[in-house]
């Protein structure tokens, strides 16, 4: 499948749909075999789910081209027994399980756990869900921008009088615990085949949306859990800002793009200041809090405005890379694709699609060296169908 060879010999069962597929991504990426069961004619609803695919409505979807990418289709009917036969008879010659659902799915099919273990003691469960496997809300169908939601990450605009501008849908703030599912429950499943190597004996690991969510900010979440013995820092600006920050700041530059100036640490700054012939700005206090705090900080930012508008975003990237000056430039996904540093680390490849022609598509964030990322297009449901189902015929005997 030409993913990565660092899974090579791992072969996973992925029951899964819409984001939780990313989990099995993530190992069909590092070379696992991951055999996703879907039930046609149209399978996962991530084929055409998103806002953008290929060709026309009807074409695939570019998350199921990422998610998907490099795996094996295979179409089952789990509620049949036919269908529960062939499923534990691959169950019994794999690594993981992978339980996309609602969170009991199996179980409720009879092919949970102890049914698992029967035909395979080393197995892992590894089950990713919205709202986890217990609680009141277990059942509750969710998505993406409910996990924020639900764990206050997000903020959600609710008028009155006009519809809302910038909905949940449309949000140009993508919704975090949905991304980061499937590189959590990536981590516990192989933590979890890590433990049944030196034992023998698998494991049932578990990631919800909503506890990645909850997670996600423990300055938020830990400190409310532990209100009586938190402390808020005296360095804050009533506004909740640090005197420091117009040094983690975006400025605009001369050619009307941005730039991120990240130069908070004193070194960064003084950096930043010789190289600009400003050091009478090192005489500004920007750590102490007092009365005359937030117009220091004013006075600094203006200062910066005008200084940051002298230049192009790619020479300012110069400067900052001469002089050892922390900070990089605001991009559009469009400035990404085009930028030099992008592109010269080689991150896209290419693949011929049937009808689209040749596409190029993002790597994955893991790189090992000496090895070429280039997995192939998600197949078709039931693609491997018959393949797969004739190798258990040739296993059974």
């Amino acid at each position: 499948m030409t993913g990565y060879s660092l899974l090579n010999g791992v072969r996973i069962l992925e029951v899964a749909q819409l984001a939780p597929s990313s989990l099995g991504g993530h190992l069909a990426d590092l070379g696992a075999e991951v055999i996703k069961i879907e039930t046609g004619p149209l399978g996962d609803p991530v084929r055409v789910g998103g806002s953008r695919t290929i060709g026309d409505d009807d074409g695939p979807a570019f998350m199921h081209l990422r998610w998907n990418r490099g795996k094996r289709s295979v179409e089952l009917d789990l509620r049949t027994e036919q269908g529960k036969r062939d499923f534990l008879d691959l169950a019994a010659h794999s690594d993981a399980v992978v339980e996309g659902m609602r969170g009991g799915y199996l179980d409720w099919l009879g092919l949970g756990l102890p049914e698992l273990r029967k035909v395979n003691p080393r197995i892992v469960l590894c089950s990713v869900s919205g709202m986890g496997t217990d609680g009141p809300y277990r059942t509750l169908g969710t998505g993406g921008p409910v996990f924020d939601a639900f764990a206050g990450l997000r903020e959600v605009n609710t008028p009155t009088d006009e519809p809302p501008t910038d909905g949940m849908a449309g949000s140009r703030t993508p919704p975090i615990a949905m991304y980061a599912l499937g590189a959590y429950g990536a981590m516990a499943l192989l933590a979890a085949m890590h433990k049944a190597t030196a034992t023998g004996k698998g494991s049932h690991v578990e990631v919800a949306g909503i506890d990645i969510a909850a997670a996600w900010m423990p300055d938020l979440v830990d400190a409310e859990l532990n209100r009586d013995a938190s402390t808020a820092r005296s360095t804050w600006l009533p506004d909740g800002r640090l005197p420091d920050w117009p040094r983690l700041e975006a400025y605009r530059t001369a050619d009307g793009e941005a730039i991120l100036f990240g130069s908070h640490v004193e070194k960064f700054w003084h950096h930043f200041l010789r190289a600009v012939d400003r050091e009478d700005l090192i005489d500004v206090d920007l750590t102490r809090v007092d009365d005359g705090a937030a117009d220091r900080a004013n006075l600094v930012w203006r200062e910066l405005t005008r200084i940051f508008a002298t230049r192009t975003r790619a020479e300012w990237i110069e400067v900052f890379l001469e002089h050892g000056i922390a900070g990089g430039p605001v991009n559009s996904v469009r400035d990404l694709l085009d930028d030099p540093h992008f592109r010269a680390r080689e991150t896209t490849y290419t693949v011929s699609h049937p009808t689209a022609g040749e596409l190029e598509f993002l790597r994955s964030p893991v790189r090992v060296h000496g090895e070429k990322f280039a997995p192939a297009l998600p197949p078709e449901v039931g693609a491997d169908t018959a393949e797969v189902l004739a190798e258990l015929v040739d296993r059974r005997g």
